[in-house]
C-alpha cells in the first residue's frame, strides 16, 4: 500500500495549497507548516480510534460507504466548501474533545489564529479519510487490517521525525486539557515541523 502520507502531501502542493491558502486567509508557507503539523496529528487520532475493534469496525464501514477515494481527483471541491463533505463531522469523529487544544497548539507554533485552524482541519479531515479509503480498496484491507495500515504510517512518521511518534501517542492518549495545546506548540518548530523535511 503507498504511504497515505505521501499521497496527501503530493494533493496538498501547488494549486492546491494555493487555494488552500486564500480560504484560509494565510500565506501558503504558514500553510504549509500548519499541514505538515495537522497531517500527523490526524493520522494518529485515526490510528487511536482504529486500535479498538469497534472503533476500526466504525471506520471500516465510513470509508466503504462515504470515502473510496474520488475526493482526491478533485479536492477544489472540498476546498471551496468543506462543510459540504462533512468535514467537521469527520474531525468530530477522529479528534472527540481534543478539537480544542489541537487546534490552539497548530495556531501557536504557526501564527494562525484557533478559527484558521480549525477551518484547516475540516479540509484536512475528508482528504485523509478518501485517502484512507483509497488505500484500503487498492490495498483490500479489511476492518481488521486498518490499524496495522495506520500503525505503518505512524512508524513512517517516526522514521521522518525520530521520536514524533511517541510524543503523537503521549498527546493523543492524555486526558482532554489544556496540556495538548502546550505539548503541541513547544514542539512545532521541531519535531512535527520537520516531518515532510521542511522546518516550520
Amino acid at each position: 500500500m503507498s504511504s497515505i502520507l505521501d499521497t496527501l502531501t503530493q494533493q496538498l502542493s501547488g494549486g492546491t495549497l494555493s487555494q488552500m491558502s486564500r480560504q484560509l486567509g494565510t500565506d501558503e508557507a504558514t500553510t504549509q507548516n500548519a499541514v505538515s503539523m495537522a497531517l500527523p496529528l490526524l493520522l494518529g487520532g485515526l490510528a487511536r480510534n482504529a486500535a479498538q475493534p469497534a472503533g476500526a469496525d466504525a471506520l471500516g464501514r465510513a470509508l466503504d460507504a462515504d470515502h473510496d477515494g474520488s475526493l482526491l481527483d478533485d479536492p477544489s471541491a472540498l476546498l471551496s466548501n468543506p462543510q459540504a463533505f462533512s468535514g467537521g463531522g469527520i474531525l468530530g469523529h477522529i479528534l472527540g474533545a481534543r478539537q480544542a487544544p489541537v487546534a490552539e497548539g497548530v495556531g501557536r507554533a504557526t501564527g494562525m489564529n484557533q478559527q484558521q485552524v480549525m477551518q484547516l482541519l475540516v479540509m484536512l479531515a475528508p482528504l485523509i479519510m478518501g485517502a484512507l479509503g483509497r488505500a484500503k480498496r487498492q490495498g483490500g484491507i479489511d476492518a481488521g487490517g486498518l490499524a496495522p495500515a495506520l500503525q505503518r504510517e505512524q512508524a513512517q512518521i517516526e522514521q521522518r521525525a525520530p521520536g514524533a511518534g511517541g510524543i503523537l501517542g503521549s498527546i493523543l492518549d492524555r486526558d482532554h486539557d489544556g496540556g495538548i495545546a502546550d505539548d503541541i506548540a513547544r514542539m512545532g518548530g521541531g519535531v512535527l515541523g520537520n516531518i515532510f523535511g521542511r522546518k516550520a
